[in-house]
């Protein structure tokens, strides 16, 4: 017979390991480096947290409550097809972003004359652009990103988690009632549920920076954003047609 903690290991990872919302957020951040440990760590202190809930018993007070779960259904969804418009107004209308942050352009060999320096030139060069403008054009013309304020990063990651209805019929009621099958030992299988999400969120977002080679490019970034928009707004648009 296998053992409770195997057993929440098994269940958690099958219930987490999917394409959602919540996963691509933490892959995106992942391959951005921006706050890779807060998002992490909110998603699997969220988890705990759901856990918790559910084999306290929580979950059947939602069964009996139908409404909150539609009124967290529509929540989610406004925000799911909201976030996905950002991700398809960044795939349309790109800002040049990549893995490395803003691409500082490389201006040695630019004389002042705006033509290539030769490096045997002892010569004076004519005083017409100088180098430090070169440079600044160069930035005016490439939109940088810059890194993500943590609060508006802490917030989108707390909404996809919360306000995804499927979170509490999976989490904290499903979950919740298979761990209560195990009786004295139903808290063995949340420490096992509970480890389930630590290494994938975790493994997730620090995981990510191994595809750096293939998401090095503005392009790979626009192909990215397409993708998270359209898993968005698919979600988003399957939970009020499932309603």
């Amino acid at each position: 017979m296998i053992s409770p903690v195997l057993a929440g290991l098994g269940l958690g990872l099958s219930l987490i390991v999917a394409i959602g919302a919540q996963n691509l957020f933490v892959l995106r951040q992942g391959l951005r480096r921006e706050h890779v440990f807060v998002v992490a760590a909110i998603c699997a202190l969220s988890d705990a947290a759901l856990i918790v809930l559910g084999v306290s018993g929580v979950g059947f007070v939602l069964q009996a409550v139908p409404w909150l779960i539609d009124a967290v259904r529509w929540a989610g969804a406004a925000f799911l097809v909201a976030y996905g418009l950002l991700a398809a107004k960044r795939a349309w209308r790109p800002s040049g972003e990549t893995l490395d942050g803003i691409e500082e352009p490389d201006v040695r060999g630019v004389s002042t004359s705006g033509h290539a320096a030769d490096p045997t030139d002892d010569g004076v060069p004519e005083p017409a652009v100088s180098a430090s403008l070169v440079r600044e054009d160069v930035r005016t013309a490439t939109t940088p990103t810059g890194r993500s304020r943590p609060l508006p990063v802490i917030a989108t990651c707390l909404a996809l988690t919360w306000l995804n209805p499927h979170v509490y019929l999976d989490t904290v009621f499903l979950l919740g009632t298979v761990a209560n099958t195990h009786g004295d030992a139903r808290w063995l299988f949340a420490a096992g549920a509970m480890t389930a999400s630590v290494l994938w969120f975790f493994g997730l977002a620090f995981g990510a920076r191994f595809l750096s080679r293939w998401l090095s490019t503005p392009r790979a970034w626009r192909v990215l954003d397409a993708v998270i928009a359209v898993v968005m707004i698919g979600l988003g648009i399957s939970l009020v047609v499932s309603a």
